[in-house]
């Protein structure tokens, strides 16, 4: 794309269908591979990403010929057919419909980086929930809870 320049940084936050804990330490870091190889494929760059149990989040740049919408709809459609074909879940692994996305400046990269990287340490003092509701708060996202991610306590 010839005179198109861009620097477009964004956080992708994603959740496994019924908040299922499906997503094993066994093969969380393969799974982890495939999501960037995904992302390098659509001319993307990962800085980060971690996959928890039931949901995932990642850092990425943005290229300029590809809307967030769409790399997410690659990244969720490739990974849930990556992970049924390894048959690493019992029965059929889905995503849940949509995703957060939030953006950075370059200057907010490491903190984010950091962030994504300190997942486990993190979720021991803070659900998913409330830290979702958190990023939409800090974002002054608008929402309707009826459309939120699917959560169970």
């Amino acid at each position: 794309m010839a005179n198109t320049y861009t620097q477009f940084y964004n956080q992708f936050v994603f959740s496994v269908k019924g908040r299922e804990n499906f997503i094993k330490e066994t093969f969380r870091e393969e799974l982890e591979k495939i999501i960037c190889g995904i992302i390098s494929n659509n001319k993307c760059k990962t800085y980060a990403i971690y996959c928890n149990p039931d949901h995932v989040h990642i850092m990425v740049g943005m290229h300029a010929t590809i809307s967030p919408s769409k790399l997410m709809e690659q990244v969720k459609s490739g990974s849930s057919k990556w992970l049924n074909e390894k048959k690493y879940i019992y029965g059929k692994f889905h995503w849940q419909d949509g995703f957060g996305g939030f953006s950075y400046s370059k200057s907010h990269i490491d903190k984010v980086v950091k962030y994504i990287l300190n997942q486990p340490k993190h979720h021991k003092n803070r659900s998913f929930r409330e830290e979702y509701m958190l990023f939409l708060q800090k974002f002054n996202i608008d929402f309707n809870e009826q459309y939120l991610f699917e959560y169970y306590d």
